[in-house]
């Protein structure tokens, strides 16, 4: 027995006759057609959406395009002097001071000192941008590179001492953080950026002149917490790899002790805290006296222990009207720089 092929009914009213009549369509046929129609509205989709696509990629170039500018690095001033205020900070009065301090200074021994004041440093750090504007002013004599400069980001609420090569030896890593914690932002705390940046840069040229430090004064204060982190890593370090000589060369116990002592004097004359010196000191004397301890105890081993120091620091728009009482007349001799010097904050 033959079977009709499947065939969908539907009515169909006929010009003829009001009576409807039936239609027979096949089925292959209908589904055909909603495959077509189908298809067709899936093209249109997909055309509508990478249409919608396109337009918001475009959006979101032109926003990042228009964005882009506000990130970019700060622009390195024009060095118009001893001293470049972008902030408003210094008066008149005050940056004629500061500039003749700085003149007679260079005048009488040979080095360069300048103060760059500017509302930020975003999005580089401190250290980044202090590094091109060395690089840019190069203050201090060619080939004696005995330049400075105290760059100030006051906004931002940080500053550094930024050292050539020359100055080095005299202007070391920890006296210029001796100076920005002890001298400046002390008179920062308090609204007197003028008073400490003329003391700051006076400290700078006495240091320069060979005139030491005085020594820390004992006090009961933890020290800039920023520091911690990485004097506990120093600390471990130090104990573990220095301490190992010591102990080797002294003992056991009078190497630890000695390993501790270094620790706590080294503590002490970064953050100028006796409080925590003498706890990292003792801190180090622990650590290498049960690590050494504990390697005695193991059987059938030998060890070898090797220390080193190693210190350093990182290194690498807006422009507005600058103001100087040199009117243009000074510039940097030549100097190089390599990253020396030391950043606080306040």
């Amino acid at each position: 027995m033959r079977f009709a092929p499947p065939t969908t009914v539907i009515l169909r009213e006929s010009g003829e006759s009001s009576t409807p009549r039936l239609l027979r369509i096949p089925l292959a046929s209908l589904e055909y057609w909603i495959a077509r129609s189908s298809r067709a509205m899936t093209v249109r989709l997909w055309r509508a959406c990478s249409l919608f696509s396109s337009r918001v990629v475009l959006i979101l170039a032109l926003f990042l395009a228009l964005a882009f500018p506000a990130l970019a690095d700060v622009a390195v001033p024009q060095l118009t002097g001893r001293v470049v205020d972008q902030t408003g900070t210094l008066s008149s009065g005050d940056i004629a001071a500061l500039s003749q301090k700085l003149r007679d200074f260079e005048t009488r021994k040979g080095s360069q000192i300048a103060v760059l004041i500017i509302p930020t440093t975003q999005p580089e750090t401190i250290e980044q941008f202090s590094i091109r504007v060395a690089e840019a002013w190069k203050i201090g004599r060619k080939k004696v590179d005995d330049g400075a400069i105290l760059v100030v980001a006051k906004n931002d609420r940080h500053l550094r001492i930024e050292v050539g090569y020359g100055l080095e030896g005299a202007l070391t890593d920890v006296t210029s953080r001796r100076i920005i914690d002890e001298v400046i932002t002390p008179k920062f705390r308090t609204g007197d950026f003028a008073g400490g940046i003329a003391d700051g840069a006076d400290r700078m040229i006495r240091v320069i002149n060979g005139e030491p430090l005085p020594v820390p004064s004992p006090s009961v204060n933890f020290g800039n917490l920023d520091d911690l982190g990485p004097l506990f890593i120093v600390t471990l370090f130090a104990s573990l790899g220095v301490g190992g000589f010591f102990r080797a060369a002294l003992g056991r116990l009078l190497g630890s002790l000695v390993t501790g002592g270094i620790i706590a004097a080294l503590s002490w004359l970064i953050l100028g805290s006796l409080a925590l010196a003498l706890a990292l000191g003792a801190l180090g004397f622990v650590i290498g006296f049960i690590a050494d301890l504990f390697s005695a105890m193991a059987p059938g081993t030998t060890s070898s222990r090797r220390g080193s120091w190693s210190s350093g620091s990182s290194s690498g728009g807006w422009s507005s009207g600058s103001s100087s009482s040199d009117s243009g007349s000074f510039s940097g001799g030549g100097g190089s720089f390599g990253g020396g010097g030391a950043s606080g904050s306040w």
